[in-house]
C-alpha cells in the first residue's frame, strides 16, 4: 500500500483499511476481556459450590467425630486446622482483588465491566518494583509457596503421599519456560506481570479455587482411607471358637477359627441373651448372667438390626462349662494394698473353694475376729508383714499359700482450730475458748486423735509451750496484746492415736488463726 505515488482516493481508501483493521483488533480485545470476565464468573460460582460441599462433607465428619472420636476425632482435628489456613488464604487473595478493583464497581448482575479492565498497572505496581517483586509480590509468593507445606505438617499421615504430591504440584511457584523470553523467568513474572487486570482477577479466584479443591481433596481422601480400610482383610480377625468354655485335664481341645468384623459404627436395633434383652453398644453388646450350677450350659439370642424396612436377626448360639473354683488362696485387705501400723487393718481372708471353717491363717499381729474369714492385723516393727495360709481339703490334704504386705506408718495430720485447717480467721473471744485438735486428710481409715501439746506463737512475745489442747492462762495474757489483723501461730502439735497408748503420729502441721 505504501509503494508508488498513491492518488488521494487510494490514500482515503488505504487510511479506512487501517482504520477498519484497528477496529478489528479493538473488537478482538473487548471479545478476550469479556471472555476472562464470564470465565472469571464461572469460577466463582464453582467456588461456591465448593464451598458448600466442603461445609456438607465436613458435618459429615464432624458427626462421625462425635460418633466414633477414636476413629475420627484425630482427623476432624486436622481437618478443622487445614480449613482454618485454607480459609484465611482465600480471604488474603479476596482483600488483594478487593484492593485493586475498587474502581471497577460491579452491575447490577454482579459483573465487573470487563471491557474496562484492559490495564494491568494496577497489580504491576503492587507486585513489582521494576524488575523485582516488591513487598507485596514476596509476601504473596511466600504464601503460595509455604501452603502446601502447612497442609502436609498439619495432615501428616492421614494424607495420602500420592495426594500431596498432587497438592504440591498445584501449587508449584518454580521458574517457567517464556517463548517469548527464549528462557525460565520467575513464576509471578510468568503469572502476573503485564496483564489485564480482568485476566489477573481471574488468575486469582483461580488460585481460590485450587484452594477450596484442596480442602476438598484432603477430606475426600481421609474418607476413602477409612473405606480402603473397612474393604480390607486387615478389619477382620481371627475369632477362636472353642467347642465348650472349659476343658479338663487329659481332654482334646476342639474348635473352629472363623473370620470376623468388628464394625464400631455398627448398632443393633436390639440384642437378646438367654431370653433377656441387654443394652447394644457400638458394634457389640455386653452380658451377664448368673453361671448356674456346674455342668454344661447354653448361650442362645440373636442381634436384630433394621435394613431396608424389615427386622434382621442373626442368631446367637454358643455354650459354657461350670466347674468348680481352683484351690487358690485369695487374700486382700479390705481398705488398701498395704496395712498401717497403729491402726487395726481388718482383713478378709479365704482359701477358694474350701469353707472358712477349714482355713488357717498366721502372721505376727493377725488376729481373727470371729466372724468367718474376718480378720484384724496390728503390725508391729518391720517394713513388712508376711501372711501365711493354709486349707484343709475334703480328703484332708493340706494347701498352702501366703502373701506379703507392706507396712507403712500413718501420715502426719494436720492441725485444726474449731475443726478448721490453713487460716482460720475469727475473734479474739472464739480462739481463747477453741480447741487445738488434728486431722488425717484422705486417710481411708476411722481414727481418733488426741492433741497433747503445742506451741503458741505470736509476733513480738515470746512462745508459749502448752500441754493439752486449749489455751492456758499464758496464752490468753499474750493474746489480749495482738490486734486485729494480727495473726496466732500454732505449732509443734503433739498428736497421738485415741487406745494406742504412747504411740505418737509424725510431725503435725500447724494452723494459723487471724485476728479479725
Amino acid at each position: 500500500m505504501a509503494a508508488g505515488k498513491l492518488s488521494p482516493r487510494q490514500k482515503m481508501i488505504n487510511l479506512m483499511y487501517l482504520v477498519f483493521i484497528a477496529m478489528l483488533a479493538l473488537n478482538m480485545s473487548k471479545e478476550v476481556l469479556s471472555a476472562f470476565g464470564i470465565l472469571n464468573n464461572k469460577i466463582v460460582e464453582s467456588n461456591s459450590l465448593t464451598d458448600s460441599r466442603n461445609e456438607s462433607s465436613f458435618l459429615q465428619l464432624a458427626q462421625k467425630a462425635t460418633d466414633q472420636p477414636g476413629q475420627y476425632g484425630d482427623k476432624k482435628e486436622k481437618v478443622e486446622k487445614i480449613r482454618k489456613i485454607s480459609k484465611e488464604f482465600s480471604d488474603y487473595i479476596e482483600s488483594i482483588k478487593v484492593e485493586v478493583t475498587k474502581k471497577y464497581p460491579k452491575d447490577a448482575s454482579g459483573n465487573y465491566p470487563f471491557e474496562e479492565m484492559d490495564k494491568g498497572d494496577l497489580i504491576d505496581r503492587m507486585f513489582f518494583d521494576q524488575e523485582k517483586l516488591s513487598k507485596k509480590g514476596k509476601e504473596f509468593f511466600t504464601k503460595i509457596q509455604e501452603f502446601p507445606a502447612e497442609i502436609k505438617k498439619i495432615g501428616g499421615s492421614s494424607i495420602a503421599e500420592i495426594e500431596m504430591k498432587k497438592i504440591e504440584k498445584r501449587f508449584d511457584v518454580s521458574p517457567i519456560y517464556s517463548p517469548k523470553a527464549g528462557a525460565k523467568i520467575s513464576w509471578m513474572e510468568y503469572n502476573y506481570h503485564g496483564f489485564p487486570l480482568i485476566a489477573t482477577i481471574t488468575k486469582l479466584t483461580q488460585l481460590q479455587a485450587d484452594i477450596k479443591t484442596t480442602e476438598s481433596d484432603v477430606m475426600t481422601g481421609m474418607f476413602q482411607s477409612d473405606l480402603v480400610a473397612a474393604a480390607s482383610l486387615t478389619a477382620y480377625q481371627p475369632i477362636v471358637v472353642l467347642e465348650k468354655s472349659v476343658f479338663f485335664q487329659g481332654e482334646a481341645v476342639k474348635g473352629k477359627i472363623i473370620l470376623g468384623k468388628f464394625d464400631p459404627s455398627l448398632t443393633a436395633k436390639s440384642v437378646v441373651v438367654n431370653g433377656s434383652s441387654v443394652q447394644a453398644q457400638a458394634g457389640q453388646a455386653n452380658f451377664s448372667f448368673g453361671s448356674g450350677n456346674i455342668g454344661e450350659h447354653p448361650i442362645s439370642g440373636s442381634f436384630n438390626f433394621d435394613e431396608n424396612g424389615k427386622v434382621i436377626s442373626l442368631p446367637i448360639k454358643d455354650k459354657y462349662v461350670v466347674v468348680a473354683r481352683p484351690k487358690s488362696a485369695t487374700i486382700s485387705a479390705d481398705k488398701m494394698n498395704v496395712v498401717y501400723r497403729g491402726v487395726v487393718n481388718p482383713m478378709t481372708i479365704s482359701f477358694a473353694g474350701i469353707s472358712a471353717d477349714k482355713v488357717k491363717a498366721t502372721a505376727p499381729g493377725l488376729a481373727p475376729t470371729g466372724t468367718p474369714g474376718q480378720y484384724s492385723m496390728r503390725p508391729g516393727a518391720g517394713t513388712e508383714v508376711v501372711i501365711n495360709v493354709t486349707g484343709t481339703l475334703p480328703d484332708n490334704s493340706i494347701v498352702s499359700d501366703k502373701k506379703t504386705y507392706r507396712i507403712k506408718g500413718i501420715p502426719g495430720p494436720t492441725g485444726t482450730i474449731r475443726g478448721e485447717m490453713g487460716v482460720v480467721k475469727g475473734p479474739k473471744s472464739s480462739l481463747e475458748i477453741s480447741t487445738v485438735g488434728a486431722k488425717l486428710v484422705d486417710f481411708d481409715f476411722e481414727v481418733g486423735l488426741d492433741v497433747v501439746g503445742f506451741n503458741f506463737k505470736v509476733t513480738g512475745q515470746p512462745t508459749v509451750v502448752v500441754v493439752g489442747n486449749k489455751l492456758n492462762p499464758q496464752c490468753k495474757s499474750v493474746l489480749s496484746k495482738v490486734g486485729r489483723g494480727d495473726q496466732v501461730t500454732i505449732s509443734e502439735i503433739k498428736t497421738k492415736l485415741v487406745g494406742a497408748g504412747s504411740y505418737l503420729l509424725p510431725r503435725t502441721a500447724p494452723v494459723i488463726y487471724e485476728i479479725q
